[in-house]
Order: structure tokens, then sequence, then C-alpha cells
């Protein structure tokens, strides 16, 4: 029946009503070309790159700056920074609302380089490892320093738009919020806004 269109697979062991849709992300020029600079320099490293503009497709209010995202191992996060400071200026290291506040002023594209969490879901598209949906709204519930734009009544509209237009593996999103420590009230805040989560 999944594949016949009459079920989507939102978990294991769940099925919800209708085709599923899978969310496959833009992946731009620049996020490409730093994904491949990474991994020629890098290579036996993880990394997962995306842009915070692919969020504009589930946004009410559009933001006029960015965030290039790149996640890896932790014990890379430093010779990444260094090496991508030698590309562009504008790159942090798990910025704090204090710093973006008083060294980014005109910069409409900023690289931060984060850990990447064990077992963070990814998806390969064009040749890059990027992030699923399921990990992007997690982030963006967890975080509210890089998604400050994606806070509040946004963050709300953000996921009733994505849950609307795409499948969503919620056994996969949970297991990640948990490995953020955030399985419980990501759960709850899901049920406040949408009838198509289901324990």
């Amino acid at each position: 029946m999944v594949q016949d269109g009459v079920l989507q697979r939102i978990g294991r062991g769940k099925f919800r009503l209708g085709e599923g849709r899978k969310y496959i992300p833009e992946i731009s020029s620049v996020t490409k070309s730093i994904f491949k600079k990474l991994k020629a320099e890098f290579p036996y490293a993880n990394f997962c790159v995306w842009n915070t503009s692919v969020l504009n497709e589930f946004m009410q209010h559009q933001p006029d700056r960015f965030f290039l995202l790149v996640e890896t191992d932790k014990e890379t996060t430093n010779s990444a920074f260094y090496f991508l400071r030698g590309i562009k200026k504008s790159v942090f290291i798990k910025p704090t609302n204090d710093i973006l506040e008083k060294y980014i002023v005109n910069e409409k594209e900023i690289f931060v380089i984060k850990p990447l969490i064990s077992e963070a879901p990814t998806q390969n598209i064009k040749e890059v490892e990027t992030a699923t949906i399921e990990k992007m709204l997690v982030d963006i519930f967890c975080d509210d320093v890089i998604f400050s734009a994606q806070q509040g009544a946004e963050k709300r509209t953000i996921f009733k738009e994505a849950f609307a237009k795409y499948t969503i593996n919620q056994s996969k999103m949970l297991r990640y919020a948990d490995r953020r420590r955030k399985k419980e009230e990501l759960n709850q805040f899901v049920k406040t806004i949408t009838n198509l989560w289901q324990q």
C-alpha cells in the first residue's frame, strides 16, 4: 500500500493515509562547493552542510541573513574552522547571541561550524551530505541562537507547513530529539500544533 501511494510511512510501524512526499532541499552552488572542499581537505571526517535559506519555503516572514551550517565530528571542528577562515572571514564556532550581534553587521551569509551529533539524520543530495527535514525541525526547536529568526510564531508556522507538505518520519525525528535531550518537549510541542502527530 505504501508503494501504491495509499499509505505513507511516518515511523517504525506507523502509517498515514495518502502518498508520501520526501523533502529534498535545494543545494546551492556555494553549499556544494564548500562540502567538496571540506571532503577533499578532511576525507575521513563526517560532514553535514546546509543553508538556513532552505527554511524560507516554510516561513511567513523571510529573514535577510542566512547561515551556512557546517556540522562535523567534534575533533574536526577547530581544523574545519581555520580551513574555512581561509575561504571566508565570517566563520564562527558555536556563536552566542552576543557574538552574532557584535561581529555580524552587514553580512548576508555567515558560516557556522558546529559539532555533528552522532546518529543525526542526514541525506545525500547531489553528492552533498545535508540535513533531512527531521533534523532541521529538531535543530530549530533546540537552538534559538542560530535559529533566532525561526522562533515564536514562526516556529509554529514552519512545523505546520513541513507536516502539511512532506512526510515526516516521527520515529527518526524523536530519536534525534532524544540525542539532543529534547524528546519530550518536542513531542508536546508538536501535539499542540498538529493533529498529524500520533504516539
